[in-house]
């Protein structure tokens, strides 16, 4: 069974579609990648996925309708909003007391130890902590939580280059296993792709492309031309290109890697140069 099942999933604010019939499939045990501009619905679909909004569509999370069944999705998923919001009269010791009273999947020995690696004091009020110490602090709470699903929307705003390196890390090799799905919006892919396993790129409320890491490699290809060669290039179909010294990078979905080769180098594209290239093909 799928951590998440969605077919049809679509919201409107007015005459505004903000998601326009998505339809996904999230097996556990997968790391995926959420990735858009702004305004591109990434939000409001992991709020629909956490039975925070009303939507339209068929939506299975856990096996259950979060719109109907939210108490008890939400007693296997954890979730960082992008906006860490806690309370700033607490000590962070009372914080993880009252945690550990409230959620029963609460690990108290794992926050401590992903505390540890901060310079976040147990004594401290939480509202003399700065932006980047609060985001910590949350981040800390919500990895000691046991759950089958992570949502994570922008969690390393605030923080650092390597705090967020950090996070990344003990993400990956502290907290991640087999059993659990974690979703991942995100504007800096460069820093996530090593670890993900897939990607889902959103734009103006529709999935544009929806795929597993391994096609950066395998189904996906960079060709940088230069000279004659990038207007021959140019005559075969490609997603998207970029300007490069003395020529042009195009991006093509499984092309003919033989005719392509006689044009230049080829190589795997990076995940954001593949996301510029799938916006390009929308406009």
């Amino acid at each position: 069974m799928n951590t998440i099942e969605i077919s049809g999933l679509s919201k409107q604010y007015g005459k505004s579609s903000v998601l326009d019939g998505i339809d996904l499939s999230i097996p556990a045990g997968r790391i995926v990648g959420l990735v858009g501009p702004n305004g591109a619905g990434k939000t409001t679909l992991l709020r629909s996925i956490l039975g925070l909004t009303d939507s339209a569509g068929r939506l299975d999370v856990l096996g259950l309708d979060p719109r109907t069944h939210r108490k008890q999705v939400m007693r296997d998923t954890a979730f960082i909003a992008d906006t860490a919001v806690l309370p700033r009269w607490m000590r962070v010791d009372q914080l993880i007391n009252f945690v550990e009273g409230v959620q029963p999947n609460f690990e108290r020995d794992r926050a401590t130890q992903f505390l540890s690696k901060t310079n976040v004091k147990s004594t401290a009020r939480i509202g003399s902590l700065s932006k980047g110490m609060v985001v910590q602090l949350h981040l800390a709470i919500t990895l000691a939580i046991n759950a089958r699903l992570l949502i994570l929307d922008e969690p390393t705003l605030g923080l650092d280059i390597l705090y967020r390196k950090q996070f990344f890390d003990q993400l990956l090799n502290d907290y991640f296993d087999s059993e659990r799905t974690i979703v991942i919006s995100t504007h800096q892919v460069e820093e996530v792709q090593h670890i993900l396993t897939d990607f889902i790129f959103l734009n103006k409320g529709r999935l544009l492309l929806e795929a597993p890491v391994s096609d950066l490699e395998e189904r996906f290809v960079e060709l940088q031309a230069l000279g004659d060669n990038t207007a021959k290039a140019a005559q075969f179909r490609y997603m998207g290109a970029r300007n490069i010294l003395g020529g042009k990078a195009f991006i093509f979905d499984q092309p003919d890697r033989a005719a392509l080769s006689a044009l230049g180098q080829l190589s795997a594209p990076s995940l954001s140069d593949l996301f510029v290239a799938a916006m390009e093909g929308v406009q």
